[in-house]
């Protein structure tokens, strides 16, 4: 099947295209992020309506693009639902669709724009892998520039040892039997999942507390604070689970002895097929900071996954010393943007510029360490 035989409509009603979505978003290289459920929470926590563009051959769906609308001074930006909070998009496409040239996409491209024009100025794809899991991605070639963050993720194997011994798997062990006495001797532990719907929302709850104490430490703006992110994230916990495939699963660690029920450690992971990515974590280091719990909470994670026959473990986006220390593997992604009508014409190059800023603050240590200073003393000063 090729680009150029496709039929392009918009939709606005995500329930009238929920047997092609579903069955779309059951292909392994299609990103979680853009499944049914995910989007879904997005929009009804955010009570606005997606622009959903479907392309079809011969009546068959062949690729899904929802797209959530925000008026951005006064420029509609078309973006995917989830925004920053995604760690990986590539939209829904069928595997059988070829991946085309710049050239073969430009009668695409005219479509999109006659389209998208009643709905959006801009539209911008961010953190797409060009290439995943060895599958090079259909709009590839519409590429405009990499992104400031690249992603991190660790191949799994059925057996823990084999996956360990991509890392320095005697030093990694060896650390593990510290954080396990340490932490024994505080009082000893439980790993908790989360599975009654009053557990999962309560820890999640702790969650948005420890990550803002952790963030206010540093200086840093509380980026779940907004009533609107907190519910969306509460929607996906009670998303419903496909066997192994879920939404969001709550890992923790849970102090037991002199401590107990204090929780020290959280981690929300989602996972479709073989994929498993963890959305975000935090700690509490008031107690028993020497067992590092956060580091221990990723092993338990990681061993678990293996045993559930996950294939890959992803960090997700953005560059922190504990992924690298985990991940064999480093995953370069790009931003696609395509201008619909002049106003998105005149936006697009400022995006861009924006975005190669950040790249180049993020990969000078000096600026970026000046930077962080200053952002840390803007948010002192907010608050």
């Amino acid at each position: 099947m090729r680009f150029a035989q496709i039929e392009m409509a918009v939709a606005t009603d995500m329930a009238d295209l929920k047997s092609d979505w579903h069955r779309l978003q059951a292909i392994k290289l299609n990103s979680l992020h853009q499944g049914f459920d995910w989007c879904e929470a997005w929009v009804k926590s955010h009570g606005r309506t997606l622009a959903v563009v479907v392309g079809r051959i011969g009546g068959r769906a062949v690729f899904i693009l929802p797209l959530d609308i925000v008026l951005e001074k006064s420029i509609r930006i078309a973006r995917l639902p989830g925004n920053h909070y995604n760690n990986l998009n590539t939209g829904l496409f069928d595997p059988a669709l070829e991946v085309a040239s710049a050239a073969e996409l430009k009668p695409f491209l005219h479509m999109l724009r006659t389209a998208l024009s009643p709905y959006a100025d801009l539209v911008v794809l961010d953190c797409v892998p060009l290439s995943w899991r060895g599958s090079r991605h259909p709009l590839s070639a519409l590429a405009t520039t990499e992104n400031q963050n690249h992603s991190f993720q660790l191949p799994l194997f059925p057996n823990f040892e084999t996956t360990l011994a991509q890392l320095n798997a005697k030093t990694r062990r060896k650390k593990f039997r510290s954080q396990s006495r340490k932490i024994e001797a505080a009082g000893g532990y439980d790993h908790v999942i989360a599975l009654d719907a009053d557990e999962k929302h309560a820890l999640l709850d702790t969650f948005f507390r420890q990550k803002a104490a952790r963030l206010k430490m540093f200086g840093l703006p509380d980026v779940f604070h907004a009533s609107e992110i907190r519910e969306f994230f509460h929607r996906l916990i009670d998303a419903p689970t496909d066997g192994t495939d879920t939404s969001l699963t709550l890992h923790a660690i849970r102090m037991r002895g002199e401590h107990e029920g204090h929780v020290v450690a959280i981690a929300g992971v989602s996972r479709k097929g073989d994929h498993v990515i963890c959305q975000f974590s935090s700690i509490d280091d008031s107690i028993c900071p020497e067992a590092s719990p956060g580091e221990l909470l990723f092993w338990l994670m990681i061993e678990k996954s293996c045993r559930e026959g996950a294939a890959l473990f992803d960090f997700g986006v953005g560059d922190q010393p504990y992924k690298r220390s985990w991940c064999s593997q480093e995953t370069v992604l790009h931003d696609i943007l395509i201008a619909i009508t002049p106003k998105g014409s005149v936006l697009k190059p400022l995006m861009v510029l924006a975005t190669r800023a950040k790249a180049a603050v993020k990969h000078n240590p000096r600026l970026y360490a000046l930077l962080q200073k200053l952002r840390a003393a803007k948010t002192n000063k907010a608050a």
